[in-house]
């Protein structure tokens, strides 16, 4: 898994600042952003985060690049819908030799590695068998109809692979391009940097709250799964382990 920040709102928590202090005074907001000096602007942030007061948060946004995870993993983000995707198409990218994810605990099994391994090289074997059977008819109906050589042989080539990709698995390596608001990584970061959450997002959201901890820390400073600050979230489905996360997460 590869994470990288590729952007992010300039001077993420002054904007902060200045958006939360503009509820509160005649002043316009860039005039207070003036007055700004870091030290005022974390004391203010931390009242802000005491008080539970998010709104003005969404004002800062972070864009980050995701790259060696599955499908599986973005099945999963996607579903939380404030925020914006690109992620690679598979209907426009042929995959002759797709890369995929091994699960720690089938990579640590011998055996049940080989038997992995043999399902991720019978779906390629399938993919690729697939394309070479539809391409060509595709092709040749097209011909019929009086489509351009060029064309015809570009667009059988798309449609063979967008039907064929349907025997790739989850475990498919895929990349994707995020970007979310300080709210709604938050909310993000409460769920999935969770014990509970599963294994690979929760890696992913482990590794995005150290990313943007680096750019805006006192905003951050309390993210995490729920626990970090306040009590679990989870029930009776807790982990039981809340000191060693709380720890965990405040070095981070």
């Amino acid at each position: 898994m590869h994470v990288e920040l590729l952007a992010h709102t300039p001077e993420p928590e002054r904007v902060v600042a200045a958006a939360a202090k503009l509820c509160y005074s005649r002043t316009g907001a860039s005039d207070l952003a003036d007055t700004l000096d870091p030290e005022s602007i974390s004391k203010f942030l931390t009242i802000l985060g005491e008080l539970g007061h998010e709104s003005p948060i969404e004002h800062m946004s972070f864009t980050f690049a995701v790259e060696g995870v599955s499908r599986v993993l973005t099945h999963q983000l996607v579903r939380h819908r404030i925020a914006s995707y690109s992620q690679q198409s598979q209907r426009y990218v042929r995959l002759d030799h797709f890369e995929y994810i091994t699960p720690p605990e089938i990579a640590r099994d011998e055996a049940a590695a080989m038997l992995f391994q043999a399902s991720m090289t019978a779906a390629q074997k399938a993919y690729d068998e697939l394309v070479e059977i539809l391409k060509p008819k595709i092709e040749a109906r097209m011909l019929a109809e009086g489509v351009s050589p060029k064309k015809a042989a570009l667009n059988a080539e798309k449609a063979a692979i967008e039907d064929a990709r349907f025997v790739f698995p989850n475990a498919c390596e895929t990349k994707i391009v995020v970007t979310m608001n300080a709210r709604s990584l938050m909310n993000f970061f409460r769920h999935r940097c969770c014990e509970r959450a599963q294994w690979e997002i929760r890696a992913l959201a482990t590794e995005m709250l150290r990313l943007v901890k680096q750019v805006a820390p006192n905003v951050f400073a309390g993210a995490g799964p729920a626990c970090v600050s306040g009590p679990c979230s989870e029930g009776v489905m807790t982990c039981g382990k809340i000191v060693e996360i709380r720890e965990k997460f405040k070095h981070l």
